[in-house]
């Protein structure tokens, strides 16, 4: 006898990736049903630091705030259609955003606009993303906050 059961289907890498960039644009509160409780984060942190430790949603929304703190209006639009392969995808990307204050070492007047490119790539497990690896153009940006 057939049952009535729904079986919800894992959203779609596209569908994840605009998820995605909703967060960094500033909807943090999107992590949770983004990212699985393993969730680690590859990268050299530009302030210096071990990404090692920012692990899961939490983790996650503390970086993005981070980040927006010191850019508190950081915008990110996607550069190149992301490229998907098996269980990961990749996308490039540019931020622009008004520098707010606070960046170590940076002698940029508060209100300097920066913008930077990285390129994403994330890892999908079961509709989640797993982990992340993230390339930017630090060196660019702290040229333009003067903090080298």
């Amino acid at each position: 006898m057939p049952t009535d059961r729904t079986t919800e289907r894992p959203p779609t890498p596209t569908a994840m990736l605009d998820t995605w960039l909703a967060l960094w644009n500033g909807d943090v509160t999107l992590a949770p049903g983004l990212v699985a409780d393993d969730f680690r984060i590859h990268t050299v942190l530009a302030a210096g630091g071990d990404s090692d430790a920012i692990q899961g949603a939490a983790g996650l929304v503390a970086f993005v705030s981070e980040g927006r703190a010191v850019f508190p209006d950081l915008t990110f639009a996607i550069d190149v259609p992301p490229l998907f392969d098996d269980d990961r995808l990749s996308v490039r990307w540019t931020a622009t955003g008004t520098y707010g204050g606070g960046f170590p070492g940076a002698q940029a007047a508060p209100g300097t606009t920066v913008t930077f490119t990285g390129t994403d790539t994330l890892r999908i497990r079961n509709g989640r993303f797993t982990e992340y690896w993230l390339n930017s153009d630090s060196l660019h940006m702290l040229r333009q906050l003067k903090a080298i």
